[in-house]
């Protein structure tokens, strides 16, 4: 397994990725170039420019000029490369290849502003992700936060706690695209908004409880 601060996110299903190809002969690199500001998404349409590329299909392929379907689900950025300037070795001596998932985004729950941030890079981690949502607010746990993704098909969790050093360590310190990351809101939080007074409330905690128990051990 990979140390932390060697992460580098997979290509999934549905990813849109921008890749670049270049050589010193533009003539004959231009066969293998979409025209990102002309053209829709690559097999899947879309009229967002910054969205627009080769769409990763429900069988993760791509199809790519000249060499038609690649498979690219499971391959991190670096591989893609490697291997999209071997492939095209034979058209291209000098080919230099850059990928980019240019849909990468998170989303931060719970107590802080919850939204869902685009990550132009391909690398955010938790604290970072929860500094551009604005931090977690006063009544927000920072000893239980909550990252939820998905792996393999299976939905998949983990808890950091941003009191310790560990967290640095954490296989969810760095996010993937499509996490989620909630901050749970601390006991007065909740007491305070009525839920721990009224039956209603305690219907509803115990409700979340089950659903989350169930999701989690599917």
């Amino acid at each position: 397994m990979k140390a932390p601060e060697d992460f580098e996110p997979e290509i999934e299903v549905n990813d849109v990725l921008r890749i670049d190809v270049s050589s010193l002969n533009e003539e004959l690199a231009a066969p293998f170039r979409l025209d990102f500001n002309a053209q829709g998404s690559a097999g899947g349409g879309g009229n967002n420019a910054t969205l627009t590329g080769y769409l990763v299909d429900t069988n993760g392929y791509i199809n790519f000029p000249v060499l038609g379907e690649v498979k690219v689900e499971g391959m991190t950025r670096g591989e893609l490369e490697e291997e999209l300037t071997r492939s095209l070795k034979e058209f291209l001596k000098d080919a230099v290849v850059r990928v980019r998932i240019v849909n990468f985004k998170i989303t931060v729950m719970g107590e802080t502003n919850s939204q869902v941030i685009q990550v132009l890079d391909e690398r955010i981690s938790v604290p970072q992700a929860l500094a551009m949502s604005g931090d977690i607010s006063y009544d927000g746990k920072r000893n239980n936060i909550l990252v939820i993704r998905q792996e393999d098909g299976q939905m998949q969790y983990g808890v950091l706690d941003l009191r310790t050093v560990d967290i640095f360590h954490d296989p969810y310190y760095y996010l993937k695209q499509n996490d989620i990351v909630y901050v749970e809101p601390t006991y007065r939080k909740v007491k305070s908004a009525g839920f721990i007074t009224s039956w209603q409330g305690l219907v509803s905690i115990v409700t979340t409880a089950l659903s989350l128990f169930i999701l989690f051990s599917r």
